[in-house]
């Protein structure tokens, strides 16, 4: 088996995901020197952070936190585009269980009954065979033994990208993208709201909108990553 492996190495070499030098057998995703510069946000304060005070007076969220910086052309960039548009969901698995590590030491997930990742539209998931967020979100659920929701909250929509648009343009475009199938499920429940990259937080404004239509529902907010100065 070993040979195998050896043998596959030379032809399809296993290369980090940040500066694309070959991994050694015991790194994955990313090799040591990108890991360890990895811009990790401090986890130690669930409300008072950069993340929660970009929802300040737009919509109503228990706690948030992100796990990286997000700019462009930096290793957390490297990491979205590739499991977003490359297929490579080991990065979900892989940063899904980092970030799990890390919050059982902070006790962010103790009292949330529910993970939803933000959906995207049904032809956009035909046409790329996976929302970018369900591996990161499963390994989350698996981690705190939590269930993962990935079809109470649907996208009605199949809009273009939104990365050029500000926070209020995204905000005028995406108010009305969601749907919430199954209401009667999240009643009384906290859940984390799970993105891959928080830019203006007008998605996740838009999903709130349409989970708050929930009786007594408490809602959270976790991302793989959050752009700062956006």
């Amino acid at each position: 088996m070993r040979f195998l492996k050896d043998f596959l190495r030379v032809f399809f070499p296993n290369l980090c995901v940040g500066c694309s030098n070959e991994l050694l057998y015991s790194e994955k995703v990313l090799c040591n020197f990108c890991s360890n510069d990895l811009p990790i946000f401090k986890l130690d304060d669930h409300t008072n952070n950069i993340v929660t005070a970009s929802f300040y007076g737009r919509t109503k969220i228990e706690k948030s936190l992100s796990f990286l910086s997000f700019n462009k052309k930096n290793t957390t960039q490297k990491l979205i585009h590739n499991l977003k548009y490359n297929d490579r969901q080991d990065i979900g698995v892989y940063l899904g269980l980092w970030f799990s590590d890390l919050l059982k030491s902070n006790h962010f997930m103790k009292d949330i009954d529910a993970i939803i990742p933000v959906p995207i539209h049904h032809k956009k998931m035909k046409k790329r065979g996976y929302n970018q967020v369900h591996t990161f979100c499963d390994s989350l659920g698996e981690s705190f033994n939590i269930p993962v929701y990935k079809s109470t909250l649907l996208r009605k929509s199949n809009s273009k990208s939104q990365t050029s648009k500000d926070r209020y343009n995204r905000a005028e475009t995406i108010y009305k993208d969601f749907w919430l199938k199954d209401e009667a499920t999240l009643r009384n429940k906290h859940v984390v709201l799970v993105d891959d990259v928080i830019t203006t937080g007008a998605t996740i404004e838009a999903c709130c909108k349409e989970l708050l239509k929930t009786d007594n529902l408490r809602i959270s907010v976790l991302s793989i990553a959050f752009t700062e100065n956006s």
